[in-house]
């Protein structure tokens, strides 16, 4: 029997998503380009860089790129808007992000188009992107008035820098919390994404009276005045490891708050369990959003005497991971697709992870598992370059980056061992990492072996996720630079307390507190 012929889901293709915008925020978007807003007024500035949605290719605005000089006075009126911007009442301030967060709630489901287009991520995830940075703003403004007594706004804005994949439950949230908390707010724009979600969110904001400048640019050309900048009053990474050890060069030296979260290989493992129906459930969510993510799990760590029934629970699980266009649908009103997982960020990394496979299959890794684009739910003759299945490596070559590294994609490695020496070694192969989880019946057993594993946060028998609200997050070894955040440690690190005080975090001079 013939599969159906999927179809575009009606009134969502890019044409009419980007209509919008341009009717919803004509100050920042042009028919065809997107305008910089820096110096209190939108820019149309920059040297635009073509762009393609990951999706199926369809041309889509680039980021209007900025030089150095550009964003170093972009910087400076950001310094300006500041010191205005700190002497705001916090009712005011109150006021203004709740009603932001008002404006963005209404143009929810354009948000989250734009996430589908520019990123990849299927609807019902780009949708609680969106609801997760209002409802965790909307928290803050709720707790701001204990958060901030006796606290004061920094002597400069906050700078972002921040990966792709969360625009607006990452980065917008955090820039909101800035705000509230007395500071203006100077954010680059991903490179790889989100542009128009972020113009669009950070027009809605404007529009409220809150300091936010948005600017595009490399990282190469940019990060020197987004982080040695003096007016600069704290630096806030989020991304890679590369990324955020050129961060934390361009810090050296300075006294300046800062946190860079960086990747680490997050693992999972199974020692001394039973509980197979839970942990295939757990498995198969671990392909949310193609494992793009900080807190994604591609590493499973199985004791020997369990693997047969490990890969009992594995391979039925990841068999029925689902991913696709995220918008095909059988007929025009039908809803949008239940799916795991779209496109990856770009054609690129599909290859990338795809030739990291096949070498770690040709230096001895066993392939356990290899989905087909066959399984993919895809519009008859679109292009797929971004598109990846899964796969699953057992015992990667020790040579092979997918060995030591977060692949950042739907690619897990399955390490093998005998002892509990042999599993933290495994665990701890990438120096640090933001989570971690183990899976054992006796809960004593698995707090012992959680202890040394280099995680900031450990899951018993579940996954740990970034968290945020009361709970707050870093991380250990190369995973983490600087103050911890989230909760009340989120708008400590963005105000200045008592002299003398010291932030919590993993950096020197610092109070480390538990993980």
């Amino acid at each position: 029997m013939q599969p159906p012929q999927l179809t575009l889901k009606a009134g969502t293709s890019w044409a009419a998503t980007y209509e919008r915008c341009v009717q919803s925020a004509p100050e920042a978007f042009g028919p065809d380009y997107v305008r910089n807003r820096w110096a209190d007024a939108w820019q149309h500035d920059g040297r635009a860089a073509p762009a393609l949605s990951p999706v199926d290719g369809t041309p889509i605005p680039g980021p209007p790129l900025l030089s150095g000089a550009e964003a170093a006075e972009a910087v400076r009126a950001a310094h300006q808007l500041h010191q205005q911007w700190r002497r705001t009442p916090l009712r005011e301030r109150q006021a203004r992000v709740s009603a932001a967060l008002d404006s963005l709630e209404a143009h929810r489901d354009l948000l989250a188009r734009l996430l589908v287009w520019e990123i990849g991520k299927p609807w019902k995830q780009a949708c609680a992107d969106v609801d997760r940075c209002v409802d965790g703003v909307r928290w803050y403004v709720a707790e701001s008035e204990r958060q901030l007594a006796g606290r004061a706004p920094l002597d400069g804005p906050v700078s972002n820098i921040a990966s792709w994949n969360y625009p607006m439950s990452v980065l917008m949230h955090a820039m909101l919390i800035q705000t509230l908390a007395g500071n203006a707010v100077i954010a680059k724009v991903p490179t790889d994404g989100g542009l128009s979600c972020l113009t669009l969110a950070a027009a809605l904001a404007v529009r409220e009276g809150l300091p936010v400048s948005l600017i595009s640019g490399r990282g190469s050309a940019l990060s020197p005045a987004l982080v040695r900048s003096p007016e600069i009053g704290c630096v806030a990474f989020v991304g890679g490891r590369a990324a955020g050890a050129r961060v934390a060069a361009g810090l050296a030296g300075l006294d300046r708050r800062h946190f860079l979260e960086q990747e680490g290989l997050n693992s999972w493992g199974v020692w001394e369990y039973s509980d197979w129906t839970l942990l295939s459930e757990q498995i198969r969510r671990s392909f949310d959003y193609a494992k793009q993510r900080c807190t994604a799990y591609p590493r499973f760590v199985v004791q020997r005497s369990l693997l047969d029934r490990f890969l009992a629970a594995y391979l039925p699980a990841v068999r029925d991971v689902r991913f696709g266009h995220p918008l095909a649908v059988e007929l025009p009103d039908d809803p949008y697709p239940e799916l795991d997982f779209g496109p990856l960020i770009n054609d690129a990394k599909a290859k990338e992870l795809a030739d990291l496979t096949d070498g770690a299959v040709a230096g001895g890794g066993l392939p356990l598992y290899r989905g087909s684009m066959a399984d993919g739910l895809f519009l008859p003759g679109q292009q797929t370059s971004a598109y990846l299945p899964p796969a699953a490596i057992l015992s990667p070559p020790n040579s092979s980056p997918l060995f030591h590294a977060e692949p950042f994609g739907p690619v897990d490695t399955i390490v093998v061992v005998d002892t509990e020496a042999e599993l933290l070694s495994a665990m701890n192969v990438s120096n640090g990492s933001l989570v971690a989880s183990v899976s054992c019946d006796d809960e004593t057993t698995a707090l012992r072996i959680g202890a040394e594993v280099r995680s900031f946060k450990l899951g018993v028998n579940k996954p740990r996720s970034r968290g945020d609200r009361e709970e707050y997050f870093g991380g250990q070894g190369n995973s983490w630079r600087g103050a911890f955040v989230g909760g009340d440690l989120l708008m400590r690190a963005v105000t200045r307390g008592p002299a003398g005080e010291r932030l919590p975090g993993n950096y020197p001079d610092c109070t480390l507190l538990p993980g």
